[in-house]
């Protein structure tokens, strides 16, 4: 059994992914930037981004059977690693059960307002 999950973005039909995959035991979710879907915006400070990404992270999981608090693996990919501190406490507040396996990347994102990009691995 696989389920696809959609955010609803034209990035998803446009480049071709799920905002999140499900299988039997998993919950994939791709690269979650801070955009705001309800708005239609990205915020603009590293703050509101993460934590708006925590928040589509969370929707996700929840439709897909599963929480925040079960996610085993997570990948961070800032184009400027000196705001990943600023970013610690919502972290922290987001994985504090899970406290999954993490990994921080410096890499450009393809838009160059975007802060931050999340991708979490969960259990169902």
């Amino acid at each position: 059994m696989v389920k696809h999950i959609t955010s609803g973005s034209t990035f998803e039909q446009e480049i071709g992914y799920s905002r999140a995959v499900v299988d039997e035991h998993y919950v994939f979710v791709s690269g979650t930037t801070g955009y705001d879907y309800s708005t239609m915006s990205l915020p603009e400070t590293i703050e509101e981004q993460v934590a708006q990404c925590i928040k589509n992270i969370k929707a996700a999981l929840e439709e897909a059977g599963s929480s925040l608090d079960k996610v085993v693996r997570v990948h961070y990919l800032l184009p400027d690693r000196h705001d990943f501190e600023a970013c610690w406490p919502t972290l922290r507040d987001a994985f504090s059960v899970a406290r999954p396996a993490a990994t921080m990347l410096e890499a450009g994102l393809l838009d160059p307002k975007m802060k931050i990009e999340i991708e979490v691995t969960a259990k169902r």
